[in-house]
């Protein structure tokens, strides 16, 4: 039996997968805390449980530079080589998380993309920009024959005011930022992630631009922000989750669509991560694409971009055990 071990590792969940490459099986997948651990190595190695591997792939948040990552939203340094030794295997690549949901974009049947813009299909170079814990951003470049998946750590680039509201909103969490002792410098992953849509949320309530529901508050103060605000916004139960969460939906086109721009993505946009399918129905209406394709000379090539939505969570870990396959070959 030849198996690999594949894993999508985020500043909040890691999800492994071992799998059987001669009978095409899964054989276990299980999700794991990755707060709770100290590193990689743990968490694999009590997922194993005794058991030999051949080949392992990993996709992780954060650049991966001469073979290590040292994780962006976790306190991890993880090195291949060494994660090899632990795990029995000279075979083991790391991946970025977004670069590895891209190959696993590839892999998906029609029925885990839900379409939010038809556009115009072409064959292109696809952009995936995905909002959870962080802000990923990868492509799928077209050569002419096929689509290499690439990292980028554009989440991490200077957040742009688009109007008076979202400068204001700068200056907020330019403020927050130095309480924390953590600089000046307000990232789009600031704002358009599940910690960002907290502070979005902060600030409206901050500057009484609508009043919280007292139920979301109590929510707040144990639970994931992204995942309570955005519950209570679908549910239209709490003024200040709907702005909040509209707001967050506008700068997440913005960046989408900037992204989109920069690489020339003719061939689409896929979101992925925890957040979209969660606000899903906030995202089927116009605000999503109009924000998008609001590029001035250009509205009319973003509006012929198709962009769909990921509902497979396990995109980015099937990604990796496609990852992992081809160490076997290559």
């Amino acid at each position: 039996m030849t198996t690999i071990l594949a894993g999508d590792i985020g500043g909040t969940s890691t999800r492994l997968r071992l799998f059987d490459v001669g009978e095409q099986r899964e054989l276990s997948t299980q999700v794991f805390r990755s707060g709770d651990f100290d590193g990689l190595a743990p968490i694999c190695q009590q997922f194993l449980s005794g058991r030999t591997i051949d080949a392992a792939a990993f996709g992780i948040a954060g650049p991966v530079l001469d073979g290590r990552v040292a994780t962006t939203n976790l306190p991890w340094l993880i090195e291949g080589a060494q994660l090899g030794r632990q795990l029995g295997t000279e075979r083991v690549a790391l991946l970025n998380d977004l670069e590895a949901l891209a190959l696993g974009a590839l892999h998906l049947p029609r029925s885990s993309l839900h379409v939010l813009q038809t556009g115009v299909p072409r064959q292109g170079t696809i952009a995936v920009v995905a909002a959870g814990t962080g802000l990923g951003q990868a492509q799928l470049f077209w050569d002419g024959k096929r689509h290499i998946p690439g990292a980028t750590e554009g989440g991490h680039v200077e957040f742009a005011p688009h109007d008076d509201q979202d400068q204001a909103l700068l200056v907020y969490a330019r403020r927050r930022l130095e309480a924390l002792g953590a600089g000046q410098h307000v990232s789009w992953e600031r704002l358009v992630s599940g910690p960002g849509l907290g502070w979005i949320f902060d600030f409206l309530v901050a500057s009484k631009a609508c009043q919280p529901d007292p139920q979301v508050l109590a929510e707040l103060s144990h639970a994931d922000p992204g995942s309570v605000i955005g519950k209570a916004a679908v549910e239209q139960r709490c003024p200040a989750s709907e702005q909040a969460v509209q707001w967050f939906v506008r700068l997440y086109a913005r960046q989408a669509g900037n992204f989109a721009l920069s690489i020339l993505a003719t061939g689409g946009v896929l979101l992925g991560g925890g957040i979209a399918p969660k606000i899903l129905p906030l995202l089927t209406g116009d605000h999503f694409r109009k924000q998008f394709a609001d590029k001035g000379r250009y509205v009319g090539l973003l509006q012929q971009i198709p962009i769909a939505v990921v509902l497979d969570q396990n995109a980015g870990l099937l990604g990796a055990q496609v990852a992992a396959t081809q160490l076997l070959t290559n």
